[in-house]
């Protein structure tokens, strides 16, 4: 037992010393390793580096600076709309862009695509990805009426085989609609039931993102929380005493037939 730990120990030191030297990475984003678990919910996953990925509303990049060295195959960026009227989203855009302009050689594999829920819209080809993924966006598309439609574009843009993995804050099972929608939780059970009608089939869930500390009863629901912290200076060593969001990590799988 001692060597399994002194094990596992060693292994823990060895990947963090190994993501902390990776330069690539901007310095904030390595710093919430700790919470989002990046290395071990790509592995889970199975994402390898001969696949196809395309990632939902990739935001600021965070996840994309660690897909792009993990895959060799394309890394479809499933953006913001250039012609959105939100402010917001074309500023998420043009610094996402800029992001990838200033280090060509990390983002050589990157193609960017368009990704909107409210227009039912994904410009990747279907039949065509071996991997989907969406961290933390549920409960964006369901304030629209626009999570079902979601996953159905991301079923037709797989091939058959091909993956969905779905990463979201986790509200207590029993929560209502309008509750998931204004605290930003999302019942585990709903987001299996949206996959399912669209025509996945779970194949496995694993608790490498869950937050025990988490109660999901906060004033600002799950922006109270780093790193939004959305009470500013209100408990704010509370809220960094919990850190981010408890949440569900699924892996999906679309028929081979």
């Amino acid at each position: 037992m001692k060597l399994m730990i002194r094990a596992v120990l060693l292994a823990s030191v060895f990947f963090l010393a190994a993501t902390q030297a990776d330069s690539g990475r901007n310095p904030d984003n390595i710093a919430r390793d700790q919470y989002r678990h990046p290395i071990e919910t790509l592995d889970f996953f199975a994402i390898s580096e001969d696949m196809t990925v395309v990632e939902i509303s990739p935001g600021g990049g965070w996840y994309t600076e660690v897909l792009a060295d993990r895959i060799k195959g394309t890394l479809y960026a499933a953006h913001a709309n250039p012609e959105t009227k939100s402010s917001y989203f074309r500023r998420s855009l043009t610094n996402y862009k800029k992001m990838l302009a200033a280090n060509p050689a990390r983002y050589n594999n990157v193609e960017m695509h368009v990704f909107e829920a409210n227009a039912q819209l994904l410009t990747t080809a279907n039949n065509t990805a071996d991997a989907v993924l969406t961290f933390r966006n549920v409960h964006n598309w369901m304030g629209s009426n626009n999570d079902a439609a979601a996953f159905g574009l991301f079923f037709k843009a797989l091939k058959p085989g091909g993956v969905l993995g779905v990463v979201e804050h986790r509200a207590k099972p029993g929560t209502d609609r309008d509750t998931m929608i204004k605290s930003g939780y999302v019942t585990q059970g709903y987001v299996i039931e949206i996959a399912q009608r669209a025509g996945f089939v779970l194949e496995a869930s694993s608790e490498i993102n869950a937050n025990p500390l988490d109660t999901t009863k906060h004033p600002k629901g799950v922006w109270t929380l780093p790193p939004n912290l959305a009470l500013g200076d209100v408990d704010r060593e509370q809220y960094l005493a919990i850190g981010e969001s408890d949440r569900m990590t699924l892996r999906f799988r679309k028929p081979a037939q």
